[in-house]
């Protein structure tokens, strides 16, 4: 998704590669050369990004809007393209970033791990869940390297808050609290012109065709409308979501069930759940709640707890904050930068820091919060055979049809 956070990174639109003087940071034969899809918003942040990563080369850009693709390749020095795949035959690139709209996430990811580029791509992972499965089974197959936009794995707050958890600091766990921020109502429905400047078919890509409107193509339409995403349950929810995986491994202990309530708004253009609230029985007895709030991952144990948010951490008891952890103790992954980590991961052929696996799991538990609450019924799902348990019409909606000629190659 295009992140409503602002990036750290203050290097303004105009500057060129040149100026920075990335041309000689590192030999020409020893960096990775990036093509970025997608370079509104979120896209046009991690661009400015990889312009001062260590090792990296941005080259080339693609983007259904004319003008962001050119004023992108013109500060990279590099080249524009309307059609991504273009840029993916292109045999010049190792790496690709993925900032698009939601719904084209998987596809795209899809289609560059098999012409051999590595990926890393923006949070939500798929539009379902057989397009999580899907691109996790390529990825593995063909080794390429994935990084997920969960950027908070590169905070060090985040890591130790995880760690502390997983080495049992907080005693036995028995309940998981997750906060991500609502979604909204609204968007205009009135029919506009297509900007000339969008290419609106290949926007809307595997997505239904609909009437243009000047909120369908915007944040935040573009995370707010069903056909394109299942909305901040995963657009925002991958966040605190991931850190409840990284912190332990509660999804995977057996069977869970999901079972809440929601609002889907009934006027306007948005049409994704707001103000949800479900829990989740993990199969080892932990309990997981989810509700709209700020940005939060609070785990709590029969000895204390911990509250992972983007801002920083807390504990309970405060002694846990200043904590060494032993050589006995759990030790995460180390990241100094997110787009550092996938580029280091290039280069050694390791996994990056949130990788392909763990991806798929957090993005699983936002789409069985959204069936639950869509077909208003507890949901089982199974995490072994990856299958909803006893439902055959919940489980139709682990799929969706693509608007032709798109489709799932694998």
């Amino acid at each position: 998704m295009q992140s409503l956070v602002a990036t750290s990174l203050a290097i303004p639109s105009c500057v060129k590669a040149t100026a920075l003087g990335l041309e000689g940071a590192t030999p020409a034969s020893e960096r990775v050369t990036v093509g970025h899809i997608g370079v509104g918003g979120r896209g046009r942040d991690l661009l400015r990004g990889f312009m001062t990563c260590p090792g990296a080369q941005p080259v080339a850009v693609a983007d259904a809007y004319r003008d962001r693709r050119e004023a992108m390749a013109e500060m990279i020095e590099g080249k524009a393209y309307g059609d991504f795949r273009e840029l993916l035959a292109r045999e010049d690139i190792d790496a690709v970033v993925i900032a698009t709209p939601d719904h084209w996430h998987v596809p795209i990811a899809i289609m560059a791990a098999k012409a051999g580029k590595h990926a890393y791509v923006e949070k939500p992972l798929g539009l379902t869940v057989e397009q999580d499965l899907l691109c996790r089974k390529v990825f593995r197959e063909t080794g390429r390297v994935f990084q997920y936009g969960t950027q908070q794995r590169s905070m060090a707050h985040g890591r130790f808050g995880c760690e502390l958890v997983r080495s049992g600091k907080i005693g036995e766990l028995k309940r998981i609290e997750v906060i991500a921020p609502d979604g909204g109502a609204g968007g205009s429905t009135e029919p506009a012109p297509v900007p000339p400047e969008l290419d609106y078919e290949m926007w809307i890509g595997p997505a239904p065709m609909k009437p243009y409107t000047v909120s369908r193509c915007n944040p935040p339409g573009t995370y707010w409308i069903y056909d394109f995403s299942i909305g901040f349950l995963a657009g925002w929810g991958a966040h605190p979501l991931d850190i409840m995986i990284w912190g332990c491994d509660a999804d995977l202990a057996g069977p869970m069930t999901f079972e809440g309530t929601g609002e889907i708004p009934k006027e306007g253009l948005y049409d994704t759940v707001i103000h949800w609230d479900v829990t989740v029985q993990m199969g080892n007895g932990v309990v997981m709640t989810f509700k709209p709030g700020s940005d939060s991952t609070k785990f709590i144990g029969t000895e204390g707890w911990v509250d992972v948010r983007r801002a920083g951490i807390d504990a309970e008891p405060k002694s846990l904050l200043k904590l060494e952890l032993g050589p006995n103790d759990v030790h995460l992954t180390r990241s100094p930068r997110h787009d550092q980590n996938f580029i280091e991961a290039i280069k050694s052929g390791g996994k990056a820091i949130a990788p392909i696996d763990e991806a798929v799991r957090s993005d699983i538990i936002s789409h069985m919060c959204d069936i639950a609450i869509r077909t208003g019924r507890k949901i089982t799902w199974d995490p072994k055979k990856e299958e909803i348990v006893g439902d055959p019409e919940a489980a139709k909606m682990l799929s969706r049809p693509m608007r032709p000629p798109w489709k799932l190659e694998v």
